[in-house]
């Protein structure tokens, strides 16, 4: 388990974080660019939306191995959203905008991807 900070700076652990990983288990470098990606996305939105960058909040996040298949989820301190409520970034209406595409490139990049705990918490799978 690893506690971050509310603080954009505690990005620069998830690398190092992801890496060990990587080794530990031997990923592929195709997995290890999307695991790196969807959990620094997820970590961004945790502390941006879910947090609101209060460093008296944490951003939690819990590694499981199962089978062939390595579980990560991020949890966070804040009130929660619904997924299906982000607007999509690839409509014509949203193309242009600044932000809104971490959840959309997590659901491309991630095997499985589940909300929990009212949006809280996301639990990304990626098969190794």
């Amino acid at each position: 388990m690893l506690k971050l900070p509310s603080n954009l700076r505690s990005i620069n652990v998830l690398d190092s974080f992801v890496q060990d990983v990587v080794h530990q288990y031997k990923i592929s470098q195709e997995v290890h660019g999307n695991m790196l990606i969807s959990l620094t996305e997820a970590v961004t939105n945790a502390i941006t939306h879910g947090n609101h960058y209060d460093e008296n909040k944490v951003v939690q996040i819990n590694l499981q191995k199962k089978s062939d298949t390595i579980a990560i989820r991020v949890s966070d301190q804040g009130c929660g959203f619904d997924p299906a409520s982000v607007p999509d970034p690839t409509c014509d209406e949203n193309i242009c905008k600044c932000g809104g595409r971490g959840v959309f490139l997590m659901q491309r990049l991630c095997d499985q991807i589940h909300y929990k705990d009212n949006g809280r918490t996301v639990e990304m799978h990626f098969k190794i």
